[in-house]
């Protein structure tokens, strides 16, 4: 797209179709012109993207851009037109629960955690959909968790309602980790933290690629987030202005003067220790 004033010099094209290249069984999710509308706004005007197999992908953009719009339309939670491909089965006619039971989940916002309940129940609730079906893994699930989230450990009996910012990010992701993904959808998880909180969240959230997990990240740090993700894509007023690997989309002069504050294409890009090479 070429509109005056927005971010170019990448062809969202030939970005596209150097990531789509034999690609087959590696593309867990996959998006195809969806669009949704609240009444007759349309909030979302036909976005395209792919989430390969232990990628982290990033959705940068403006507030208001569409951002969290297009995570719940993706998990089902806002009605859309187009097409949601979920570990190679369309997923447009699936529940919330079928998406989350084939593997992918979502982390609010808003985190949307129990706060009258403790830590140890809310995670236990991540685990609900893997209890009903019997899976006896959730102990070592619970483990790992606790593992990579000491603190969640050490306030186990503490109702969620009573933690920092900081720690309730830590037990959101780590109530998403429960339910055992595939493909983690995270939604602003810098938002209303510390500067060194953030910088602990995203170098947890690039440690969890290694685990398998692939992750679609919408941010509004665009420096973190362009840092820790292999590909990235620029969301402007409901359209996908601009896409390709993260380190080209950072050192691009016109995004960089536009989310990272810079006047030129600079290549290093602070806010996390990390930094995550481009999908081959």
């Amino acid at each position: 797209m070429s509109s005056p004033g927005r971010p170019k010099g990448l062809s969202a094209q030939m970005s596209r179709s150097a990531q789509r290249e034999g690609k087959s069984t590696s593309n867990l999710l996959e998006v195809r012109d969806l669009r949704v509308a609240y009444g007759k706004v349309e909030a979302v005007h036909g976005a395209s993207l792919i989430v390969d197999e232990a990628r982290i992908v990033t959705v940068i953009g403006p507030n208001g851009a569409g951002k969290t719009t297009l995570l719940g339309a993706i998990m089902g939670l806002l009605p859309s037109r187009g097409e949601v491909t979920l570990f190679g089965a369309p997923a447009t006619r699936m529940t919330v629960e079928q998406r989350v039971a084939q593997g992918l989940c979502l982390v609010p916002e808003r985190r949307e955690l129990f706060s009258a309940m403790t830590v140890a129940d809310n995670l236990e609730l991540g685990a609900f959909a893997r209890a009903r079906r019997g899976d006896r893994g959730i102990a070592r699930t619970r483990d790992d968790v606790y593992a990579r989230f000491p603190r969640l450990h050490e306030r186990r009996a503490q109702l969620a309602g009573t933690l920092s910012g900081g720690e309730r990010q830590m037990l959101a992701l780590g109530r998403a980790l429960m339910s055992s993904p595939k493909v983690l959808m995270l939604d602003e998880p810098s938002l209303g933290l510390a500067p060194l909180v953030v910088r602990e969240i995203f170098n947890i959230v690039s440690a969890l690629k290694a685990t398998g997990v692939s992750i679609l990240l919408v941010e509004q740090n665009a420096r973190a987030a362009l840092q820790v993700s292999d590909y990235g894509y620029v969301l402007e007023t409901g359209e996908l202005a601009l896409e390709g690997p993260s380190v080209e989309l950072a050192s691009n002069p016109k995004v960089a003067a536009t989310y990272l504050g810079k006047s030129g294409g600079q290549r290093e890009v602070s806010g996390a220790t990390h930094r995550a090479s481009a999908p081959p």
